[in-house]
């Protein structure tokens, strides 16, 4: 009976595992990567932006959004805003740019008076598991699709059942998927939802909502002081949640002018690395004792953050400020070692790879740096864009994935893996 039993086993976990539709090492699965930290493994980038080493190889006009693509696979997914009443999502062939499928609902949002200027459209990056793709729509819905055809599986709309009001910049927060969970900053609270069936697991550091309550963060797993948790920045404090059970394990204030605490924390060790529009970069370290954890502000610098999340290089963090220039800063000590003397636009998303950083510029340049402590060095910059790039770019094999405000473009590198074996490793 016994090698029965074990025989059976073996047989379901074979069927599940030939079933499965794993995520490939090509992927760029999520907002910020597989990792979500911006870290990109794979082909060494070249030194030069310009045609002969950069080129494009397609390219799809779509209504307007913010949220970033990502790739799983053969498939590139990515959302829209049209007609100002509908939110879509697309899966295009990797290949070719050819429209697999496309679905749609009514969930359009408009934005306060003040936030205008950065559009009403859908904001979100969407996060994939290979099989299932979770989509957050402007009026606080999470939509579970299909991977391969489109369809819907679940949905679960967070002013309804949470009884929470519509939040006034839309859900911004990027879903992270994680084992058989999708954890989401919604509702007016922080919320773990079973991402086969939708049902809430649990719901924890709930507030106001409303005007000051639309979270822009997202959140991330980190290890900090031995414990694997997740890293949640709300507009006004910076938490540790148990992922099993959503205990809050400490808790710290972060003063942003209204509440603007956009980018999301990074980590390196113990230590805790954010800054806030209107506030400082702040270092905390979180320690623990006896089973009780505690957080305390370990520096303190003058420099503010806006909405671009740094990336982490041999422990220094290189971040685009709001005075628009880029400043390297060491994420345990705090000691500023360079600012750099160009400016840019408001925005950068970051990639880092081998030493070196890709900087998608909300003006629509791609910028190439060197990971130098010394100075801030500017390897190659290539403008690709004539609208605005808000996006996160995603990078995944010998591809770039650029969502411009109005059409998605994917570039591919010439000589990327012959490079390979020249570039330095990182060290995240």
């Amino acid at each position: 009976m016994k090698s029965l039993d074990c025989l059976l086993k073996f047989t379901v976990l074979l069927f599940a595992f030939a079933t499965a539709t794993p995520l490939c090492a090509g992927d760029w699965p999520q907002w910020r990567g597989p990792q979500r930290d911006g870290q990109f493994i794979g082909p060494a980038w070249p030194d030069k932006l310009d045609t002969n080493h950069l080129r494009r190889v397609w390219r799809v006009e779509l209504g307007p959004g913010y949220s970033g693509p990502i790739v799983s696979g053969t498939r590139v997914f990515t959302t829209e805003t049209k007609d100002k009443k509908f939110e879509a999502v697309t899966a295009f062939d990797r290949k070719t740019g050819k429209e697999l499928w496309h679905t749609q609902w009514e969930g359009a949002l408009s934005v306060p008076f003040f936030a205008k200027s950065n559009g009403d459209w859908i904001r979100a990056t969407p996060a994939c598991d290979g099989e299932r793709l979770f989509v957050a729509g402007m009026r606080d819905v999470l939509v579970c699709l299909d991977v391969e055809t489109g369809k819907e599986r679940w949905r679960f709309d967070f002013v309804k059942k949470l009884a929470a009001p519509v939040p006034d910049f839309g859900f911004v927060c990027s879903p992270l998927v994680d084992d058989g969970a999708v954890y989401v900053q919604a509702g007016a609270s922080f919320v773990k939802l079973n991402k086969r069936t939708g049902e809430v697991i649990w719901r924890t550091l709930q507030d106001k909502g409303g005007m000051w309550g639309s979270v822009f963060s997202s959140p991330v797993f980190a290890t900090l002081a031995g414990k694997r948790q997740l890293i949640v920045q709300t507009r006004e404090k910076l938490a540790g949640v148990a992922p099993a059970d959503g205990k809050i394990l400490w808790e710290q204030p972060v003063e942003a002018f209204r509440g603007m605490n956009i980018l999301t924390p990074v980590v390196h060790k113990d230590t805790i690395f954010s800054s806030t529009y209107g506030g400082k970069t702040i270092g905390f370290k979180v320690k623990e004792s006896d089973g009780t954890f505690a957080i305390a502000e370990a520096w303190r610098h003058k420099a503010q953050g806006y909405m671009s999340t740094p990336v982490v290089m041999d422990g220094v963090a290189y971040t685009h400020l709001k005075s628009q220039r880029v400043m390297a800063i060491e994420v345990e000590t705090g000691r500023e070692l360079w600012t750099s003397g160009p400016s840019f636009g408001k925005y950068w998303s970051l990639v880092a790879q081998g030493g070196r950083m890709l900087g998608l510029d909300q003006r629509g340049v791609l910028i190439l740096l060197r990971a130098n402590k010394e100075k801030f060095e500017l390897i190659d910059q290539r403008k690709l864009a004539d609208t605005e790039t808000w996006a996160h770019l995603a990078a995944a094999d010998d591809e770039l994935f650029i969502r411009e405000l109005k059409a998605l473009t994917v570039y591919r590198w010439n000589g990327a893996a012959a490079a390979l074996e020249k570039a330095p490793a990182s060290n995240p």
